[in-house]
């Protein structure tokens, strides 16, 4: 975990470089996509698993094709309660 940790705060520090670097922005343009990319993916799978992990249901890494609707719609019918609650308390 660390080691992602990490990986992400560098990233971070490239996406700064590059974007205020406007010579290299076009050059690395295709990078920051992905990255951006990536790094959405990671923050939404990481989300997916902790709210599957509330409502008791197990998620694999990869293809989880084997749920049931009821497993899958728990997981986000959590998700959905998550973000309501973080954005009522953002609101405070």
């Amino acid at each position: 975990m660390r080691r992602f940790c990490n990986a992400i705060i560098y990233l971070n520090i490239f996406l700064h470089f590059v974007k205020n670097n406007n010579a290299n922005a076009k050059k690395y343009e295709g990078v920051i996509k992905v990255a951006k990319t990536t790094k959405k993916k990671t923050s939404f799978e990481s989300f997916k698993k902790q709210a599957a992990g509330e409502v008791g249901v197990n998620l694999k890494d990869g293809y989880n094709g084997d749920l049931t609707s009821k497993q899958a719609g728990s997981i986000g019918g959590q998700m959905v309660k998550k973000m309501i609650e973080s954005y009522e308390n953002g609101m405070k």
